[in-house]
């Protein structure tokens, strides 16, 4: 195996259909002189002369003929085998794909999601994993192939493709006052807030630029999740700080109102994360493709196209 030259196989496939040196060295763009060279080299490997002079022509040796069909099949094979791939069509895929979606874009992405792949690819199959932003090495160890929401923290290698900023708002019952008048600092730091946190902090940035006004809040409850706090603000007397186009569909369905909160607050970044062996994956590209187009505004994904023009 040390002197293994895959370049033989090429070469004892083009003497073999041609039988002739001359017009295999042509179908390989290569000399005539280094044409023989090769066939030199072939037969000593193999033994055999493998063609041998009749007349003005070459014939086959019985080891070239018993030869010619099965090399013919491994050169066949290993040019389809190298052959860059054509577009993927997403109904012939047979697949199944663990998807990692935090907290706050399962209710946006886990239903238009299934829905487009029901329609464009019946044969693949999602197993949507819970969020744990402490679990940095899933992606590399394959037991999840894509992370979705706001990324943190991951291995040194994993790729990361951002997909917008979202706003954050205030969310509350439809007859709340801060639905229904003016929303100043003073209000909004007087209401009842409900904090979203898996970790239990009940302090976070809005803390910091309420500090700033000279102001504090009462936070009487904290929720590991966004739908435990949406639910809980249905009760008509909590606010809950929310991501805008994230929870937008959510919002809508439980009959709640969002305000703008009136501090100015770091946008919440929604990313993409793959590990780098699924990159130039046909079918994991497919995915991501969709996961983008479901979750990016209408907004930012006219501008990244402008962008890469």
């Amino acid at each position: 195996m040390d002197t293994l030259d895959m370049n033989l196989l090429v070469a004892l496939d083009a003497l073999l259909e041609t039988n002739s040196v001359t017009k295999a060295a042509e179908r390989l763009n290569t000399s005539a002189p280094a044409m023989s060279r090769t066939l030199a080299r072939l037969r000593r490997v193999l033994d055999d002369p493998l063609l041998v002079r009749a007349g003005r022509n070459l014939v086959p040796t019985p080891r070239a003929l018993e030869l010619r069909h099965e090399v013919n099949n491994l050169v066949g094979q290993g040019r389809e085998l190298l052959r860059p791939r054509g577009g993927l069509d997403p109904a012939g895929l047979k697949r199944s794909f663990a998807v990692r979606a935090g907290d706050s874009v399962g209710p946006a992405l886990i239903a238009p999601l299934l829905a487009a792949v029901r329609t464009q690819a019946p044969g693949v199959t999602l197993h949507f994993r819970p969020d744990a932003p402490e679990d940095t090495a899933a992606l590399r160890d394959g037991r999840v192939d894509i992370e979705v929401g706001v990324i943190d923290r991951t291995d040194p290698e994993t790729m990361v493709h951002r997909l917008f900023g979202d706003r954050v708002l205030g969310v509350a019952a439809p007859d709340h006052p801060l639905v229904c008048e003016r929303v100043t600092v003073a209000r909004y730091a007087g209401a009842a807030h409900l904090a979203v946190s898996r970790h239990g902090r009940a302090h976070g940035p809005i803390d910091d630029r309420l500090a700033l006004h000279g102001r504090t809040r009462r936070v009487v409850a904290t929720v590991p999740d966004m739908a435990s706090a949406l639910l809980a603000v249905r009760s008509g007397v909590l606010v809950c700080p929310a991501p805008g186009h994230l929870s937008a569909n959510a919002v809508a369905a439980m009959d709640l109102r969002t305000f703008e909160i009136p501090l100015p607050l770091p946008e919440v970044t929604v990313s993409l994360a793959w590990h780098p062996r699924n990159t130039a994956d046909g079918g994991h590209r497919w995915l991501r493709e969709l996961i983008r187009s479901i979750l990016t505004p209408s907004a930012d994904r006219a501008g990244g196209r402008r962008r890469r023009r």
